[in-house]
């Protein structure tokens, strides 16, 4: 319980600001909660967002911060947890209003995969993976996500 007193406006603005908290064990890690927040995603309060918008926008910059750490090398690709499903590489997110998340992409094997998830079950792990052409520049998801995020079509 929170025996904080706070003032009506207080209590506005803790409710409209989005708040991220991480902790390593090495301080040098970067941290997601570094990056600065897309307008789109500090534009309105949570509670006025859809359950699937708000996880959605949230994913976006876990991706993107988990991108910028990666080398030319590898890419980033999604481990479905609880089950025996795999690894999709990540190549398009996506949310249908008001409780559903999707990810499109391909596994291993290359084969189209997508998962429909929704936001009460969602855990995503995301791993780094070798890219798929050797020589080419390695497909950054996360930036075109946080992009369209910033730059929404009308």
């Amino acid at each position: 319980m929170d025996d904080e007193i706070r003032t009506a406006a207080e209590a506005v603005e803790a409710d409209a600001l989005p708040r991220m908290h991480e902790v390593h064990s090495d301080p040098k890690q970067r941290k997601a909660t570094e990056q600065a927040l897309p307008k789109c995603v500090t534009d309105k309060p949570p509670s006025q967002k859809s359950p699937a918008q708000w996880a959605y926008e949230r994913v976006v910059l876990y991706l993107k911060n988990f991108e910028e750490q990666l080398d030319n090398e590898h890419e980033v690709a999604m481990g479905f947890t609880g089950g025996d499903a795999g690894l999709l590489r990540i190549e398009g997110m996506g949310y249908f209003d008001p409780d559903i998340v999707t990810f499109y992409g391909t596994d291993p094997t290359g084969g189209r995969t997508q998962l429909i998830q929704h936001v009460s079950q969602l855990a995503v792990m995301l791993r780094a993976l070798p890219k798929q052409v050797e020589n080419a520049a390695p497909n950054r998801i996360g930036f075109r996500l946080v992009e369209d995020l910033e730059n929404p079509e009308p």
